[in-house]
């Protein structure tokens, strides 16, 4: 009931019709850990009420949980409550979309390199402003080119350096070989000569920023999920 509950004021608030959500009838696979602190489980939650708003039924698996939970999903989301020495490569190879939050779990999917604060990292401080560099792109959420305040308040802000066959979403300003939010086709080329085994999705979400995220924020993750299983987003 509080699943259908958060469905429909979604639904209500987003001007999505119940019968056509984009995400209707798909299963995805949400990993984090049992016992996270406070403000990671309120991220967690409300990031889990908000695909379930767009559709998705949402399977939770703790860090520790077999790959094999990844079966016969459309996607796995892996929050950045994971931890990626948890994680180490589990998800890798799986044939399913992933969209990741977590940056040190990047260079372990074969996203990035293994150079910690080169390669991946989290830029600390008050962030607010992405730069989108590629707006035509449906992971850009209909957002035009250029600065976008994406948070209601500054937080840390996760990135990686993209391999060679990425898709390059949005950068920092100053830094544009950091990228926030960046992806890969299936079939492209990732790290060294990793080629990505389904879709996948790097998407700058720390631990807890998830209810921080404004209007714009909002409209970069429904794009990013939305893109990674093929959905098309309005």
């Amino acid at each position: 009931m509080k699943n259908l509950r958060s469905f429909i004021l979604f639904a209500l608030a987003t001007g999505w019709s119940l019968l056509d959500l984009p995400a209707a009838g798909k299963t995805l696979l949400y990993v984090s850990q049992h016992k996270p602190t406070p403000d990671v489980i309120d991220a967690d939650t409300k990031a889990q009420q908000r695909l379930t708003g767009l559709g998705f039924t949402v399977i939770f698996a703790d860090q520790n949980d077999s790959p094999a939970a990844a079966e016969g999903k459309a996607l796995v989301v892996i929050s950045a409550g994971a931890s990626a020495h948890r994680l180490e490569g589990k998800y890798r190879t799986v044939a399913v979309p992933v969209v990741v939050f977590e940056s040190y779990a990047l260079p372990h999917l074969a996203m990035t390199a293994r150079r910690q604060d080169v390669d991946f990292g989290t830029k600390d401080g008050k962030i607010r402003y992405l730069w989108l560099v590629n707006a035509p792109h449906p992971l850009s959420g209909g957002l035009a080119a250029g600065m976008h305040n994406v948070v209601q308040k500054g937080c840390p802000i996760n990135w990686g350096r993209p391999g060679p066959g990425a898709i390059v979403i949005a950068t920092f300003p100053d830094e544009l070989d950091k990228s926030p939010i960046f992806a890969y086709e299936k079939g492209a080329t990732m790290e060294g000569e990793n080629l990505a085994p389904a879709r996948r999705v790097m998407l700058f979400l720390d631990g807890a920023t998830f209810p921080n995220l404004n209007e714009a924020g909002l409209k970069l993750f429904d794009a990013a999920v939305l893109w990674a299983v093929g959905a098309n987003s309005r």
